[in-house]
Order: C-alpha cells, then sequence, then structure tokens
C-alpha cells in the first residue's frame, strides 16, 4: 500500500501563490502517472492535473491552465503543484493520488489526508 501525505496548503489572498507537494512512499511511484485533484465543500471530488511517468506530458483543466503547473521528482518520490494566480473558486482541499482504477483507490493508492487551500477574496 502506497501512502500519500500531502501539504503545503495554507490561507492566502486572491492573486497569490502556494506550492503544493505530494510524498508518496513506497517502490511503485515512478511507474505511475499522478494527478492533483481537489474537493470543495458540498462538491464532488475534481481532477486538477495530470503527468505522465516520465514527467514530460501534462494536462490540466481549463479552470487552471496557464496558473498552474504540475511536476514530479521520481527520485524523491514527490509531486508538486505550483499555484499561481489564486481564485476564491481554487479553495478547496487538495489531493494527490496515481492516475488509476477506483479498484487500486481503494487498495494500493488509499488517499491521504490532502490539504487545504483557502484562497479569500
Amino acid at each position: 500500500q502506497v501512502q500519500l501525505v500531502e501539504s503545503g496548503g495554507g490561507l492566502v489572498q486572491a492573486g497569490g501563490s502556494l506550492s503544493l507537494s505530494c510524498a508518496a512512499s513506497g517502490r511503485s511511484f515512478g511507474k505511475y502517472a499522478m494527478a492533483w485533484f481537489r474537493q470543495a465543500p458540498g462538491k464532488e471530488r475534481e481532477l486538477v492535473a495530470t503527468i505522465n511517468w516520465t514527467g514530460d506530458r501534462t494536462y490540466y483543466i481549463d479552470s487552471v491552465k496557464g496558473r498552474f503547473t504540475i511536476a514530479r521528482d521520481n527520485a524523491k518520490n514527490t509531486l508538486y503543484l505550483q499555484m499561481n494566480s489564486l481564485k476564491p473558486q481554487d479553495t478547496a482541499v487538495y489531493y494527490c493520488n496515481a492516475v488509476t482504477t477506483e479498484e487500486e483507490w481503494s487498495s494500493t493508492w488509499r488517499w491521504g489526508q490532502g490539504t487545504q487551500v483557502t484562497v479569500s477574496s
């Protein structure tokens, strides 16, 4: 089982920046595409960005394109999300996880506790 520990969240004013990190245990990190997700109060968890296992291909949802950057360091088993020009609608708990099946999310890649990002207007 992989343990995921997100960190770096906090309270920031609109227009500010935050850098999130996700540390993964074990030897599987470098074999999987990884992703950042977020869940706002009263809403379902949504995909924010993905990165392939080599780190040279990324995907972003439209609402964060040009503002967020996903990156990874396989040697450190760490995933990153640089968030700039933050908006109040970015307020959510942010989670990292592998791009995999729901079955694996329930077994090998269990969700971490997430990190709270709050953007004030």
